[in-house]
């Protein structure tokens, strides 16, 4: 048995299939992947991800901390409820979690993977490096997601005046208090959405509120294939502790001036960036009919091989797609083996679907 959410006993009575997922037991999909997967892209539905680990950071040195522990730069966040995307890195330049930061009144906020949430923590304790900083790990909060088109308009519909006020008001990645809950507008889905963090004792009821509505409960499974159509890593699978964000089309989340911030890993991916980047993050399409899978090989044609990272049919786009690590050489066609056969695939920018709108 793994770790449960407080909607453990919601997603058993609405028949959900349950699976481990990084030592949580999840909800993969209420009946109908696919289905969940058009919902979110249609309409709009909601997700448990109180698996996620929210951490505050706070104390007189907690901007100065975070300029050395992370690659982006929270010099960026210039009023409180703005938040930005970052990775925390390790000395190689290897990507130790990717997460969210929000500026609060009195520090910040992170929002870390739910299977890192351990090292990550033990990470920031061995980093304090004297730094006066108090971090506290909010295991008493839980964490929805509504996402899809229609989501702020419905969600506005079913809480209080004033909250439904800040949804309004909300511009994306931006995040801001409204008594004891946190509304952000940001997701994982590549729609527009909301994430709001809660106190775990609310989670239930509101949870109950959404569904009463008609807001249909969304798994892993059509989680997993909506981020994929967004091109947005897992961390894990896409990235992980060995490859740094110059080789996973995250170079766009480092912060490299003010040039004097010596941040944790900046040594090693100036390094890499002087002596040539050796790889990329893209996307692929199978034109033909078959299934792209995780750890199916590529071949380049007179430049070499990579590894699909993360692979799934898309509903979206009736197609099978993957997000593969490639040599940066690579252009626009390349080969995939799958049992045996090799297939050819078209390389694309790493996001297929973005609010709605086909991109390949």
């Amino acid at each position: 048995m793994g770790q449960r959410t407080p909607l453990y006993d919601l997603h058993l009575a609405l028949g959900a299939k349950m699976v481990d997922f990084g030592g949580w037991d999840m909800p993969l999909h209420y009946g109908s992947q696919v289905e969940e997967h058009h919902q979110v892209r249609r309409d709009c539905g909601v997700f448990d991800v109180s698996h996620m680990a929210v951490i505050d950071v706070s104390g007189a040195q907690a901007k100065a901390w975070l300029q050395h522990l992370l690659a982006n730069d929270v010099e960026r966040l210039h009023s409180s409820g703005r938040a930005l995307y970052s990775t925390m890195l390790n000395e190689h330049g290897g990507i130790v979690d990717d997460m969210i930061v929000y500026r609060l009144d009195d520090g910040y906020r992170l929002v870390v993977n739910a299977s890192t949430r351990n090292q990550d923590l033990a990470w920031m304790q061995a980093h304090l490096d004297g730094f006066e900083v108090l971090i506290n790990g909010r295991s008493e909060l839980a964490m929805l997601a509504i996402q899809g088109p229609q989501a702020r308009h419905k969600i506005s519909e079913l809480v209080t005046q004033s909250r439904g006020n800040l949804i309004q008001l909300l511009k994306p990645f931006e995040g801001q208090p409204d008594g004891d809950w946190f509304i952000a507008r940001t997701g994982y889905t590549g729609e527009d959405g909301l994430e709001i963090i809660l106190p775990a004792d609310q989670a239930p009821g509101f949870f109950n509120d959404l569904v009463g509505a008609g807001i249909s409960p969304i798994g892993l499974g059509a989680r997993d294939t909506l981020r994929v159509e967004a091109g947005m890593n897992l961390y894990g699978q896409d990235i992980h502790q060995d490859v740094s964000p110059l080789a996973s089309n995250m170079a766009w989340s480092i912060a490299w001036e003010p040039a004097a911030r010596q941040f944790v890993g900046r040594a090693a991916l100036e390094a890499e960036r002087a002596g040539g980047v050796q790889h990329k993050l893209v996307g692929l399409v199978l034109e033909e009919r078959g299934v792209l899978r995780a750890h199916q090989v590529v071949r380049i044609a007179n430049v070499g091989e990579g590894e699909i990272t993360s692979g799934s049919f898309s509903p979206t786009l009736s197609k099978s797609i993957a997000l593969a690590r490639v040599p940066t050489a690579t252009a626009d066609r390349a080969e995939v083996e799958i049992r045996g056969k090799w297939y050819p695939v078209r390389v694309v920018k790493p996001t297929f679907v973005r609010h709605g709108k086909t991109l390949i």
